[in-house]
């Protein structure tokens, strides 16, 4: 926004802003290893494997295994060096500053041929007064900055006399060792859904920052960063507050420069959309520490609107202007960020007796409410979209939480051991309905606890918790992935005697290091330490580390926090009494092959086979945990284990075409991936309604970092897997599922809703053989009234197989429903459906016939009608060809003959010229039976 349209809005006529920034990004740098001969044109923001590769010194990072024969590039030091810089003003300025958002990661930096700093965390803003050094300047005005190999410095670290070692087993190795030691993206170093390229960079913007005095202003600063938090009046952080109180605004601007004697604040909100002004006024009880000041007001709840989840209600946005002014009110700096109004929590409290009475088993909630509203949390895992941060752009997040709204998830979790989240990405969250359950980037590890290294994590979190704080989409912050629930239990298991002391150096981290930095900025979120955890035993705010955890100090009788799951012996899959009972489900999955589509993007056509040497080192399932490029060992048994599930529980292809083979398994391990995800789900869902009263289901993952064999749901490209389909049909508002027990042959059928208010509606049930003839006579009554409660289950029908006379082989039971509800926060009454089908035998022993599906596309409708004519068709499925990115509306379903369905679909891309719709095609599980 103008100097000018701030001042108009404050109302003040005495402006000044004394700052000239001068943006470091662009192409103006050269990228250099004068060691390896190599200088080639850079940018900013970027990384070296990027421009390398835009030079074409290299190929494509992520074409077959390049992975593994670009290390060189992981192993060297680069540099990158400015142009001359335009535009700097040295008799003018008072102050001159170098601001970097973000380096990657290990650095040493010159400005006009002199040293400056020496940086090493990735997370970090870094920011160092060169006044002097421009002033005396007598080379160029250039910028130089150098980055060491991180691999080679984590090496060093470790290698340190004394250095911190841990247990067998602790430490995660995935490909480069010793990422423990160093505060880099964790993931940089592999993990087991992606490649370890450890690339280094400018990765996020830079600039410089000059200040000036006149007579008209009494400082010179600049806003750094900031912290604007929006919480209830008394809101203590992890504690449901009161919805009633008056909103309390604190906002603290980090500052270049110092503010002057009597410095305050003043603010603006106004609505987003329309720029309506709503309030304005001063902030009360300025306090200044250090380079920041802070201030806060009240703000009367009834003139702003609750923001709410998507599926929970609408999202209105409100910017907020907060201005620094001088004792004469001129306007020194200001800053402007966009926010909601609402509460979210963590509930972690005991169970009450009044849930007790309602049929909760006692322990502790695990749970997010949202206004003061309990809700279902229905998502997935969100892991860093790229290798290489500088591609994730604005129209790719979009057209990806694009995917994540259409397929009626209201929540992800922003997964440990990435990089912290740009606001960008929280942005488009704010405007979705998105919540972001955020992490800090620690995980599968435990960390030194040396005063350097807590120091450097206590300023990368201080940075990022003010820098996203205003965010109504953040939902939480937790301290890092698995570390309770993997790390301190593989140390209780294979060290019994040394745990008191890891536990100890844990708790210095996560509780005493990290817990204080959230609570000291933020009053609106909550805090774990751990991604996986039983909460808390107590909560003190008395203490000056409130929290003590509960481990693994559980009652008898008793359900505790949330849990994660993984179990690669398919033998177990669709076993419910397998699957764990907590709160909330915040992990689980199975791995599953890409499409052969996303396979041509990166490997060459001879290798297009499923066990073909890329193929199968681009499977990092399970790693290497070494620098080992030929790990056939273990990558083998990720292949085998997705092999098997298939052969297991479904026809497997025995095609002629060794192409068409591949792709058909590769869809079939797709088809076994999102029906496992499926089962989970509706067992999570359907626990809302039992005793551990389950509220969340986030399974592992939602998207893609490149072209392999992963846990996720949509590709690196953004198309959809057969498990996004799924997922989206099972997270509607209101389900019907199957529960088979196959040991008693017991199975029922329940109806789940997460509306807020009862529904009621029709459960119908229909037997047919696989030609589609009905089955009469079975007992099974054709339709049954029901209705269901607000975030509830129940049971429409209970049955055991062992009573049919039918040969289950030959059948399979349609379920649907109808039922009528409102949405949360919505009067209108509106219908719902739902489709299911149960076969107590697994798929591959199906007696399936060929359905005889026909598809055809309306150029009226714009829409395409796929119809069964002989049979009943499992796994139906719509393919578009390559050249398109677009997902249909429905895909993945049962089809009954005689039932047309017509297919609507969304094109986010086309390179076809619209010759992509003759090239759609329709199969279904019937087609892996067939040699053509």
């Amino acid at each position: 926004m103008a100097t000018r349209q701030i001042c108009a809005m404050l109302l003040i006529t005495g402006c000044v802003l004394a700052q000239k920034v001068i943006d470091l990004s662009g192409k103006n740098w050269t990228l250099q290893n004068l060691p390896l001969n190599i200088s080639v044109p850079g940018s900013v923001p970027s990384q070296a494997h990027l421009d390398l590769y835009a030079a074409q010194v290299i190929g494509d990072p992520y074409y077959g295994l390049n992975d593994f024969s670009l290390r060189w590039i992981v192993d060297s030091n680069w540099t990158y060096v400015s142009a001359p810089i335009s535009g700097l003003d040295i008799a003018s300025s008072t102050q001159t500053w170098l601001l970097f958002n973000g380096l990657d990661t290990f650095t040493s930096i010159e400005f006009c041929g002199k040293h400056i700093a020496a940086t090493n965390n990735q997370f970090r803003q870094y920011y160092f007064d060169v006044s002097k050094i421009l002033r005396d300047c007598k080379a160029t005005h250039a910028l130089s900055i150098n980055f060491g190999s991180s691999t080679r410095i984590a090496d060093q670290i470790a290698a340190e006399p004394g250095q911190e070692t841990w247990p067998f087993n602790v430490e995660i190795n995935y490909e480069f060792l010793n990422r423990q030691f160093i505060r880099k993206e964790q993931s940089d170093f592999g993990w087991d859904w992606g490649p370890a390229f450890a690339p280094a960079g400018i990765w996020q913007p830079a600039y410089i920052i000059q200040l000036f005095s006149s007579s008209n202003t009494s400082s010179d600063v600049y806003i750094r960063n900031s912290d604007f938090d929006i919480s209830r009046t008394g809101q203590l952080n992890n504690l449901p507050p009161n919805q009633n109180a008056p909103w309390l605004l604190n906002a603290s601007l980090d500052l270049l420069g110092v503010a002057p004697e009597g410095a305050r604040l003043q603010y603006v909100i106004a609505e987003s959309d329309s720029n309506k002004t709503v309030s304005t006024g001063s902030l009360t009880n300025i306090t200044r520490i250090s380079d920041s000041i802070t201030g806060s007001t009240f703000l009367d709840p009834s003139a702003y609107d609750l923001w709410w989840p998507r599926g929970l209600g609408s999202q209105p946005l409100y910017n907020i202007i907060v201005s620094l002014l001088d004792s004469n009110d001129r306007i020194l700096a200001s800053v402007n960020k966009r926010t909601g109004f609402r509460t979210i929590v963590l509930n972690m409290e005991a169970i009450s007796d009044e849930q007790i009475a309602q049929g909760v088993a006692p322990g502790n909630n695990w749970h997010f409410e949202i206004n003061g509203h309990e809700f279902y949390a229905k998502g997935s895992n969100f892991i860093p979209p790229d290798a290489f941060w500088p591609r994730v752009t604005e129209k790719k997040v979009r057209q990806l939480f694009d995917s994540v709204i259409a397929g009626n998830q209201n929540m992800l979790r922003v997964w440990a051991s990435g990089a912290y989240t740009p606001d960008f990405i929280y942005d488009v969250a704010d405007e979705d309905g998105v919540l972001m359950w955020s992490e800090f980037e620690f995980g599968d590890a435990l960390y030194p606890v040396n005063q350097e290294f807590v120091d450097n994590v206590r300023e990368e979190a201080i940075y990022n918790v003010r820098r996203v704080n205003h965010h109504p989409s953040l939902a939480l912050w937790a301290g890092g992935n698995e570390l309770e629930s993997l790390e301190l239990s593989t140390v209780n298991k294979t060290a019994p005697d040394e745990y008191e002391r890891y536990l100890a150096e844990y708790e210095q981290l996560f509780l005493d290091t990290l817990l204080p930095v959230v609570y000291a900025n933020s009053k609106s979120i909550s805090y774990i330490p751990s991604s996986t955890t039983n909460g808390y035993v107590e909560l003190d705010f008395s203490r000056s580390v409130p929290m003590i955890q509960r481990y693994d100090n559980k009652t008898e009788g008793s359900i505790y926090g949330d849990t994660d799951y993984y179990n690669y012996d398919s033998a177990q899959a669709f076993n419910y009494s397998s699957y764990p009972i907590g709160r909330f489900a915040n992990e689980f999955g199975y791995h599953s092959m890409p499409s052969l589509q996303t396979w041509r993007q990166a490997v060459s056509p001879s290798d297009l086979h499923f066990n073909s040497t890329t193929i199968q080192l681009r499977n990092h399932h399970y790693p290497p945990g070494d620098r080992n490029i030929s790990n056939f060992v273990n990558t083998t048994k990720g292949m085998g284990e997705m092999t098997i599930a298939a052969q297991r529980w479904y026809p497997v292809p025995n095609k002629t075409d060794s192409i068409a083979n591949f792709s058909s398994w590769c869809h079939v391990t797709q088809i076994f991936q999102a029906d496992f995800y499926k089962s989970e789900i509706q067992f999570y869902r359907r626990g809302s309604g039992f005793e551990n009263r389950q509220l969340g289901s986030l399974y592992w993952q939602l998207e893609d970092i490149w072209q392999a064999p992963t846990w996720a749901g949509i590709e690196y490209d953004g198309r959809w897997k057969v498990l996004h389909y799924v997922a989206k049909d099972i997270y509607q508002p209101i389900i019907i599922s199957p529960f088979y027990d196959g040991t008693s042959g017991n199975f029922e059928i329940y109806v789940t809703s997460d509306l807020w208010s009862s529904a009621s509606g029709t459960a119908i049930f229909q037997w047919y053989q696989w030609d589609g003839t009905p089955i009469t006579n079975t007992g099974t009554p054709p339709s049954a009234k029901f209705n269901v409660g607000a975030l509830n289950t129940t049971r429409v029908l209970a049955e055991n197989t062992n009573d049919f006379d039918i040969d289950f082989d030959s059948a399979v039971l349609y379920l649907k429903i109808s039922a009528q509800g409102q949405l949360p926060n919505s009067d209108e009454i509106r219908n719902f459906y739902h489709e299911n089908y149960f076969h107590p035998f697994p798929l591959s022993k199906a007696k399936l016939v060929d359905p005889g599906i026909t598809l055809s596309y309306s150029n009226t409708t714009k829409n395409f009608t796929v119809e069964a004519t002989t049979g009943v068709a499992v796994w139906t499925w719509l393919d578009n060809p390559a050249g398109t990115l677009l997902n249909f509306d429905a895909n993945a379903f049962i089809l009954l003959p005689g039932q047309p369905r017509e297919v609507g679909y969304t094109l986010k891309s086309d390179s076809t010229g619209g010759d992509w719709v003759d090239e759609v095609t329709v199969q279904s599980l019937w087609n892996n039976t067939l040699a053509g």
